[in-house]
């Protein structure tokens, strides 16, 4: 029978003796139903990716940079915690086909989020499943400089996780996400959808294989569609590496994005 954890808050943290596993919502695009325990903070950042995409509807490719985005995790309740979710640099390189090249750098935008357990968190082993919601609000920071987003956006996850036979295990998301893309233009909704499936070679080692996609969208070249794999490697109980590709299968979506990142627990 799980302990009854009820009792820890922010300021009450929950022992180290009674921690569930570490469960990180990197690196696949699809978030974990699993929160951080109570008076915990979990640090999760993406130390650097890539992106190239296909050209737009006027011609133009953009090559990506992103430095140290990291998600801050911190445990509320036992089934509750809030997340800042912010990327410090950023660099982009867009260029029209026999154009002039246009830079652009700075800070992105912040995302606020919070994440409810329902139900799994002490028990996955026993029900072999979980489930959350997770609501976020995306605020920009700078919306002239190209990275951060222009508009306030905001939507809402679902995430569930199911364990499966012989070391498999499924997270599947579902959610939609409230955006604005110009000043001309009103908000509209766009749809997320994700399933990942990972694999526990050891207590250590894993990998993941996925799809997601962003449906709905005002590109006129479509939706957005990718598959991704990645694996990742506890170094410690609180210590985890990673590293994957997104690889876009869809005119509107990304060619490829490479990316290697760590998470650690406090």
């Amino acid at each position: 029978m799980a302990a009854d954890k009820s009792r820890y808050s922010l300021f009450s943290p929950t022992p180290d003796r009674l921690l569930r596993d570490m469960a990180t919502d990197r690196p696949d695009t699809t978030e974990s139903p699993f929160t951080v325990d109570a008076g915990h903070v979990q640090i999760e950042t993406n130390l650097f990716a890539y992106g190239r995409s296909r050209p737009d509807e006027d011609g133009v490719v953009t090559v990506s940079y992103e430095f140290v985005a990291t998600n801050i995790r911190i445990g509320l309740t036992n089934d509750t915690e809030i997340n800042f979710v912010w990327q410090p640099y950023g660099t982009a390189r867009s260029r029209p086909a026999g154009g002039l090249t246009v830079r652009d750098s700075g800070i992105g935008g912040v995302d606020i989020r919070g994440k409810i357990n329902l139900w799994g968190n002490d028990t996955f082993e026993k029900t072999g499943s979980a489930l959350a919601l997770l609501p976020f609000i995306t605020l920009p920071t700078d919306e002239d400089n190209g990275i951060s987003p222009e508009f306030v956006g905001g939507g809402l996850l679902v995430p569930l996780a199911l364990a499966l036979p012989n070391n498999f295990g499924l997270g599947l998301n579902g959610g939609a996400v409230w955006v604005k893309d110009d000043d001309a233009s009103g908000y509209h909704t766009e749809y997320i959808a994700t399933a990942s499936l990972a694999y526990e070679w050891s207590d250590k080692l894993g990998t993941y294989w996925e799809i997601a996609a962003t449906l709905n969208t005002d590109d006129p070249r479509g939706d957005e569609v990718i598959v991704a794999t990645g694996v990742t490697y506890a170094v410690t109980d609180n210590l985890q590496l990673d590293a994957g590709i997104n690889v876009g299968v869809t005119e509107a979506s990304d060619r490829f994005n490479p990316f290697i990142g760590v998470s650690r627990r406090f």
